[in-house]
C-alpha cells in the first residue's frame, strides 16, 4: 500500500529536480503542473479527460466550494473525489488568496478574515482552523494552510507584519490540521513562504515553516502583478531557503515560459488558470508560442493547432474549424481549445522531466525559450 505522503528526488540538473510524490491515491510526477478545478470542475473539461492529457493531481477551491455547494454537503455526498468523479489526488488551497481579494467585502484579524460572499453577500468567518475544517470536509489529499497574501509593492513593515501573522496562522493550521483524525493520518499539509520580494523576510518566513515542520512548501506571494523579471530575482533564492527534500510548489504560476524559469530554479509543483482560461477565450499554447484563434488569418487554415502537439484535438481539428467555432462562441470550441492547452502543459512537464533526466536541461530550456518567444 502507498504511504501517506512521500517524495523522492530521481534526478538533478543544476537546481531542477524530478521525482515524485506518493500518496494513497497515486503517485504524482514533478515537476507537475496542476490543472485549476475551482469549483469541482475544469472549466470545460471532463475528469477523465483532464486525466488522459497527463494530469497526476488537480486543484480545487476551498473558497469556492465553501460558499458552493457548501463544505458539509460534499462531505455528505461521499467527499469531492466522489462528488466529481476524480479517483487521484486533489490539492485544495487555504481559500485565503481568494479571501484577502476581496477588498471591499472583507476585515482583516489575528483572528482571521470576516467576508461578505461575492454570491449572495451573506457573511462568514473563515480562520486557519475552519480552513482546515473544510479541506477536511471536502477530502482533500494536498491541504494548504491558512495565509495572507499581500502585494509585492506594499510598504515594507506592511508585508513584514503580513508575513509574520501568515507564520502565527501557519502554526494554527498545522494544530487544526493534526485534530483531524483520519483525514490527517491520510493526507499531507503545506506551508505557505511569504514575505513578497524580500530575501530577509522569506528567509525569515522559511526558517518559523521549517520550525513547524510540513511535508511540503509553497511558494506564495509571487505572480501577483510584480512581472517576470522580479518573479525570477525572487526564485533565484526562495526555492534555497527551504528543505531540499521536501516538495516546492509556486502558487499560481503561469505562462509556460514561467514554469520553464522556475524549474530551473528549483521549482517542483505549478497551478495556474491561464491554460483553460485561454482556451475559453480562444489562445492556444504552442511550441512557437501563444496563437489566438479569433485572428482571421485562421479562417481557411488547415493545419492543426501545433504539428508537434499529441493531444485528441490536434490530432482531429484543423485550425479553421477552431477558429469558426471560437468566432462562432460555440461550446466546443472551449471545450476542445482548453483540452488542448491542458495537453499542452503536459507535454511540456513531461518533456522537462525528460530533459532532467537525462542531463540536458540547459539545453532544453534555451532551445524552448528560442523557439516559444521568438
Amino acid at each position: 500500500m502507498a504511504e501517506r505522503f512521500s517524495f523522492t528526488i530521481d534526478a538533478t540538473d543544476g537546481a531542477a529536480r524530478t521525482g515524485r510524490i506518493e500518496m494513497l491515491r497515486g503517485d504524482i510526477r514533478t515537476p507537475a503542473f496542476m490543472p485549476v478545478g475551482t469549483a469541482a470542475t475544469v472549466k470545460a473539461m471532463k475528469p477523465e479527460t483532464v486525466r488522459k492529457t497527463g494530469a497526476d493531481i488537480i486543484l480545487g477551491n476551498t473558497y469556492h466550494l465553501m460558499l458552493r455547494p457548501g463544505a458539509e454537503r460534499v462531505a455528505k455526498l461521499g467527499g469531492l473525489h466522489k462528488f466529481m468523479n476524480w479517483n487521484r489526488p486533489i490539492l485544495t488551497d487555504s481559500g485565503g488568496y481568494q479571501v484577502m481579494s476581496l477588498s471591499d467585502l472583507r476585515k482583516l484579524t489575528e483572528k482571521g478574515v470576516e467576508f461578505r460572499s461575492h454570491i449572495d453577500g451573506s457573511k462568514h468567518m473563515l480562520t486557519p482552523e475552519r480552513s482546515m475544517e473544510i479541506q477536511r470536509l471536502l477530502g482533500s489529499d494536498i491541504v494548504m494552510a491558512f495565509d495572507e497574501c499581500p502585494r509585492a509593492d506594499r510598504p515594507r513593515d506592511e508585508i513584514a507584519a503580513s508575513m509574520e501573522m501568515s507564520m502565527r496562522w501557519a502554526r494554527r493550521s498545522r494544530d487544526g490540521f493534526d485534530m483531524g483524525g483520519e483525514h490527517a493520518e491520510s493526507s499531507a499539509l503545506f506551508g505557505i513562504q511569504q514575505g513578497a520580494l524580500d530575501e530577509e523576510l522569506r528567509r525569515i518566513s522559511a526558517e518559523k515553516l521549517t520550525e513547524i515542520g510540513f511535508d511540503g512548501y509553497a511558494i506564495g506571494g509571487l505572480a501577483v502583478g510584480e512581472g517576470q523579471e522580479a518573479m525570477f530575482a525572487t526564485l533565484d533564492f526562495a526555492p534555497g531557503q527551504l528543505p531540499q527534500d521536501r516538495p516546492r510548489y509556486l502558487m499560481g504560476v503561469g505562462k509556460p515560459d514561467d514554469l520553464v524559469g522556475a524549474v530551473e530554479r528549483g521549482v517542483d509543483m505549478f497551478d495556474c488558470v491561464l491554460p483553460s482560461r485561454s482556451g475559453r477565450n480562444g489562445q492556444a499554447f504552442t511550441w512557437n508560442g501563444p496563437i489566438n484563434l479569433r485572428n482571421a488569418r485562421f479562417a481557411e487554415d488547415q493545419e492543426p493547432l501545433d504539428s508537434r502537439c499529441a493531444c485528441d484535438t490536434c490530432g482531429t481539428y484543423t485550425r479553421a474549424y477552431l477558429h469558426h467555432l471560437v468566432k462562432s462562441q460555440e461550446i466546443l470550441g472551449a471545450m476542445l481549445m482548453t483540452e488542448h492547452n491542458i495537453a499542452f502543459y503536459q507535454q511540456l512537464m513531461q518533456a522537462m522531466r525528460d530533459a532532467i533526466r537525462e542531463g540536458r536541461f540547459s539545453a532544453f530550456a534555451n532551445d524552448f525559450r528560442m523557439d516559444y518567444l521568438r
